[in-house]
């Protein structure tokens, strides 16, 4: 039997009945700060062309929606929990359907250099987008999954723990750091396997990518050892209600913060406005994101929430 991974960062565990009081609505209910904004993320469409792209140096930097990101430099195309499912759940519960079509198909994807992926719940790792691309994909994991990835019949399948770094193609480097998140796929698997994000490093440049995670001191440690990172990709979505997702998610105000401590130079926000997975309003979490913004005096521009297809280049002339 595998061991067990924990939270540095002690907190409270979300199991069943916590879900439940969720759920039947036992716990209160939540106060959106902009309930008039109920429109998921706008949808951009990119074609082969642009998806392709390879920048001379540093990064283009494409979000997929949700999680999910195309990154491309140095020679390389690399996607970060890629999900074009219609669905991130075990089965197509309407509950989880996705709200907004993906960009682009599989198909206009560039040829993957590897997968990077931070977690095994289903709206960052989704098998039927995962053999779509093929079994034999390089696959970047975080501890603990990578026999479970062979016995799925992926057939290169790399494992990291926290602060691990693995060289990938053409200098590129994958460095798995910390996050305060937790993993299953059924109900007798929980934690038994590591979650992460993760730095790429390569062309000049950084891209962070948070996976799953709530506030944690960790995001300074981050700072310290991979600072200044050139841009973070930082979760601003399913926060609500708090007293359920606190440990899990953070929200905007605290995406904000932890894009701070991390040293980010600057930041986008992802994981929302494409599933319905909390109760904020789908629409909201960019709205809070300017407040926050606003209100602690930094530049607007320092955390930008796009729409799905959009790009950012990152490092180069």
């Amino acid at each position: 039997m595998p061991p067990r991974f924990e939270n540095p960062w002690p907190g409270p565990r979300r199991g069943l009945r916590e879900v439940l009081r969720w759920k039947l609505g036992l716990a209160g209910r939540t106060v959106p700060g902009f309930p008039q904004a109920t429109e998921p993320a706008p949808v951009r469409s990119i074609g082969k062309a642009a998806l392709s792209s390879m920048p001379d140096r540093g990064w283009i930097v494409t979000w997929l929606g949700h999680a999910s990101f195309l990154v491309s430099g140095s020679g390389c195309h690399f996607l970060i929990d890629p999900v074009f499912s219609q669905h991130c759940s075990p089965v197509p519960f309407p509950a989880f359907r996705r709200l907004v079509p993906p960009p682009c198909g599989i198909g206009d994807l560039p040829e993957i250099t590897a997968v990077l992926l931070t977690h095994s719940h289903y709206d960052h790792c989704d098998l039927p987008t995962l053999g779509l691309l093929g079994k034999d994909v390089p696959l970047m994991v975080p501890q603990g999954h990578a026999a479970w990835f062979r016995r799925k019949g992926f057939r290169q399948v790399t494992e990291a723990g926290w602060w691990e770094e693995c060289m990938l193609e053409n200098g590129v480097t994958a460095r798995a750091v910390p996050a305060r998140h937790f993993t299953a796929r059924t109900p007798w698997d929980r934690n038994r396997g590591h979650w992460c994000g993760w730095v790429l490093t390569g062309g000049g440049a950084s891209v962070w990518h948070s996976g799953d995670t709530g506030w944690m001191p960790g995001f300074a440690e981050i700072g310290e050892r991979c600072g200044p990172i050139d841009l973070g990709l930082v979760g601003i979505g399913a926060y609500e209600p708090r007293w359920f997702m606190e440990p899990l998610h953070m929200n905007p105000e605290e995406a904000v913060r932890a894009a701070l401590a991390a040293r980010c130079r600057r930041a986008v926000g992802m994981h929302w406005g494409t599933f319905r997975l909390s109760d904020e309003p789908l629409g909201e979490p960019p709205l809070l994101v300017e407040r926050a913004l606003r209100e602690m005096g930094l530049d607007p521009g320092f955390l930008t929430t796009g729409p799905i297809g959009g790009q950012w280049r990152v490092g180069g002339a």
